[in-house]
């Protein structure tokens, strides 16, 4: 029963940071020092990665029919409109998949440490505040995610590679490089949560199978642990995405630059000075 409760806390976790621009792997890696499941090290490292699919079910359900083609409430312009936002999508993942895959284990073990997670979220923490500074008197280009050229696209899955590195976040790589690249912010966020589709579940399904590949199983308790933190992800992620949404419409992101920047500091701290 506490597996459950601390499954419940690491998917609210999970879902509040996910989709905010502030590193999901560097929260849960700092939850996991005071929040650890009674588990083999194989299992919390798979259920880290897995209870994504709540975040991702959380995009699917609040753009359901923007990204379905088939919406009976589509004409034909609208449904080519969402082919073409799928090819984009598609392809701007294409970078990660390439480079992705055949380093995985290779950044699991060398990358996943406190001092690359403090990095990562200090300098991307202060590249927020210094792209918001550099945009602040210009227009941006693309205001429709119609608009977005695949060309730019593609871009952007380029940055996404960034967010391999432990502790960078997978959206404020995406966001940071659109917005630099002249897109809106909200065209940004929202093309963001929209790679995190196949992005995601690529990476929770190939988790799961290396877990299984190494001879692992699932006991009947680690199954109810992993289904609650996905559950918990989903709702707290849902509440998040919608937030976010409010949030860019009148404001920026050097909030969240200057809440990464005090995060690297307090995972230093705590790692480098009371820990260590």
């Amino acid at each position: 029963m506490l597996d459950i409760l601390k499954a419940i806390i690491l998917g609210i976790i999970e879902g509040i940071t996910e989709f905010l621009p502030i590193s999901s792997t560097g929260h849960l890696y700092l939850a996991d020092e005071f929040v650890k499941l009674h588990e083999s090290t194989a299992f919390i490292n798979m259920f880290m990665v897995v209870i994504q699919l709540g975040a991702i079910l959380a995009v699917l359900v609040l753009y359901f029919n923007k990204l379905n083609p088939w919406a009976p409430s589509k004409g034909i312009r609208e449904r080519q409109q969402t082919w073409t936002l799928w090819l984009k999508v598609v392809i701007a993942v294409l970078p990660s998949v390439i480079v992705g895959i055949p380093l995985n284990d290779w950044m699991d073990a060398h990358l996943t440490s406190w001092q690359v997670i403090a990095a990562t979220l200090i300098i991307y923490g202060i590249l927020f505040i210094w792209i918001e500074n550099y945009n602040q008197d210009r227009t941006p280009i693309f205001t429709d995610l119609n608009q977005l050229p695949i060309k730019l696209a593609i871009l952007i899955g380029l940055f996404q590679v960034l967010a391999l590195v432990p502790g960078t976040s997978r959206s404020g790589a995406t966001i940071l490089g659109a917005i630099l690249l002249g897109t809106s912010r909200y065209v940004a966020t929202e093309f963001s949560f929209f790679l995190a589709i196949p992005t995601m579940f690529g990476a929770s399904l190939l988790k799961v199978l290396k877990y299984f590949l190494h001879g692992n199983s699932f006991t009947g308790m680690q199954l109810i642990v992993l289904l609650t933190g996905v559950v918990v992800s989903y709702v707290v992620a849902y509440l998040a995405i919608k937030f976010l949404l409010r949030y860019i419409r009148n404001n920026d992101f050097k909030s969240f630059g200057w809440y990464r920047i005090g995060l690297g500091i307090i995972v230093i701290s705590y790692f480098g000075l009371i820990r260590g």
